[in-house]
């Protein structure tokens, strides 16, 4: 197992190497500046006013000596100060992170109580009515786009039935009912993508775990279905679950930043769509860096956690 941990952390280097040239790269392919967009309402048609602004935030070296700037400030902790807030970047993620983190948790938590259960009630009930709604259900799901779903739900339960907020962000621990009105209906939004997917995983590996060996045995022995179905068929088949699991919540985090603007949440991802705006490569390239930082940690845990789910898994 140590051996096993140490091997991955040591691929996570270059991952991340290849993410920060990808990033960096295509950042600086995109059309416009810094410049462009500080100075949108005055000419800046005299060159030399241009090559002073450039010298200042640094574009006017080449682009292989902006990244080795970078990158090394990077891996001395410094993430750079934003061009368009004038602040630090970590300091800025930092502040509205909390807010992405906790709707990414609850719409993954709401996720998990709708298509495990979904799941194993399509395969115990194959090819029956049960088993046709979830299907259809979770085909729903994943059809229907976030922000049109984030819409129908702002109409029908602030509108038409104002009994939640439409849009906004409060978190308080003195107050966690309020906290909760303000997180159901974006983590709803989030969340049934990600249901429907994980849905019809548990649904396919439950399928899958049924037909073996050992469920006839233990069924022979006389178990009852109810412990053959939870406490063996299940635990194995959550395996594979477990990894979509992991892989749609580092998903969810970099996929907030359409319903954080449907919902005004003040999250990472509202962050991310205003410095794309403005141009404001460093924040960006930290940002996307953060988002991958996080992505492959996700995936590092859960690959740890395929032991605990089922010990007979060797990790090497």
């Amino acid at each position: 197992m140590r051996q096993y941990i140490i091997n991955r952390l040591l691929v996570l280097i270059p991952v991340l190497f290849l993410v920060s040239v990808i990033v960096f790269s295509l950042l600086h392919m995109i059309p416009g500046d810094p410049i462009d967009f500080i100075f949108a309402t005055e000419d800046l048609s005299d060159p030399t006013v241009r090559a002073d602004f450039e010298k200042i935030l640094g574009l006017d070296k080449p682009l292989y000596v902006q990244y080795l700037l970078w990158i090394g400030k990077v891996l001395l902790g410094d993430f750079g100060e934003s061009i368009h807030y004038h602040r630090s970047n970590l300091e800025l993620i930092a502040e509205r992170f909390p807010a992405t983190i906790l709707l990414t948790i609850f719409a993954t938590i709401v996720s998990i109580l709708i298509s495990i259960p979904a799941g194993v009630i399509a395969a115990i009930r194959r090819n029956t009515a049960s088993d046709y709604t979830a299907m259809s259900f979770a085909l729903l799901g994943i059809s229907i786009p976030n922000f049109w779903l984030g819409i129908l739900l702002i109409l029908a339960f602030s509108l038409y039935l104002p009994i939640l907020p439409a849009s906004g962000y409060q978190a308080s621990f003195t107050a966690p009912l309020t906290t909760l009105s303000y997180l159901i209906l974006p983590s709803i939004t989030l969340g049934t993508g990600m249901a429907a997917i994980v849905a019809r995983m548990t649904r396919s590996e439950m399928l899958e775990e049924i037909g073996k060996e050992y469920v006839r045995t233990a069924r022979a022995k006389g178990l009852a279905e109810r412990r053959v179905i939870f406490k063996h068929t299940l635990k194995n088949a959550l395996v594979p679950v477990i990894t979509v699991i992991g892989l749609q919540f580092g998903r969810l985090l970099g996929g907030t930043v359409i319903v954080e603007h449907v919902f005004a949440w003040p999250g990472v991802g509202s962050l991310v769509v205003g410095a794309v705006y403005s141009r404001d490569y460093p924040l960006v390239q930290a940002l996307i860096l953060v988002f991958a930082v996080i992505f492959v940690t996700v995936n590092f845990f859960v690959d740890i956690l395929y032991k605990y789910a089922n010990p007979r898994i060797t990790l090497e």
